[in-house]
């Protein structure tokens, strides 16, 4: 599986969305990503990269593309 089907499943498989929804995704846009969403979110990412965010990155992590951008440019998850 590459990086970028493992961030498309982290997000799929919280929200129980199509991956056709998640290009512009942001925080709060659907019912499924409020605070407890969020937080169930990074846990997905931080176990499908092995990582452990930092506070600041999980609060910046308002969209699919920041988030993208914050796995790349942190945590050297290439996409």
């Amino acid at each position: 599986m590459t990086n970028l089907e493992k961030y498309d499943s982290a997000f799929t498989e919280t929200f129980g969305i199509e991956r056709g929804q998640l290009a512009g995704l942001k925080y709060q846009d659907i019912e499924a990503w409020d605070s407890v969403g969020h937080m169930s979110l990074t846990a997905a990412l931080e176990e499908a990269f092995d990582i452990m965010m930092e506070t600041d990155d999980i609060i910046d992590l308002s969209s699919y593309e920041a988030g993208m951008k914050i796995l790349a440019e942190k945590y050297n998850v290439e996409f």
